[in-house]
């Protein structure tokens, strides 16, 4: 009986860890949003760079596009941040920030120090624009096809294997 009770931990721990592998999946590893397909959300917001100047939907008008959701306080943000800078400088492809729930005057110094791969950045101070897209938190990334519509939404770290496997197709459309 004493065997039972010394290995019991043991097997509770590895059915633990069973149902919660069992969990992670290819197919679940996105986080589904209602907006894949459809337009992308009108908005009325100050610019990262001018508290004076508004933006708006019509303003993002390099389509296609990448919509870049990231913050100064997102340490995942810091590792996407060179392969943002390389895709900038290798591609045709417009990238826009949006800013969120962020600092402005740290986010503009982040940008001055580590480089802008951003046509420009919307200021989301308060999560207003996020919480439309239905971001969870930072990095989130979205391609808008040439006409305005969201093809994918990609939660976490862009890459060159996430670049490759999610949006470079998006490009010969």
């Amino acid at each position: 009986m004493k065997k039972v009770f010394d290995i019991l931990p043991l097997a509770i721990f590895i059915v633990l860890l069973v149902v919660l592998f069992s969990f992670l999946s290819e197919k679940d590893d996105q986080l589904e949003t209602a907006l894949v397909d459809s337009s992308f959300p009108e908005f009325s917001l100050f610019a990262l760079s001018d508290d004076t100047k508004i933006l708006s939907k019509k303003d993002i008008s390099q389509l296609p596009a990448l919509i870049n959701v990231w913050a100064t306080w997102c340490i995942a943000c810091r590792v996407e941040h060179p392969f943002l800078m390389k895709l900038k400088n290798e591609s045709t492809l417009a990238i826009y920030g949006l800013n969120y729930k962020d600092n402005r005057m740290k986010a503009l110094a982040l940008l001055e120090r580590d480089g802008d791969p951003y046509e420009f950045s919307i200021f989301d101070f308060e999560g207003r624009l996020a919480i439309d897209l239905g971001v969870y938190g930072a990095p989130e990334t979205f391609f808008v096809d040439k006409d305005g519509v969201i093809r994918v939404r990609h939660v976490g770290v862009v890459d060159e294997k996430v670049w490759e496997n999610k949006f470079a197709k998006y490009l010969d459309e």
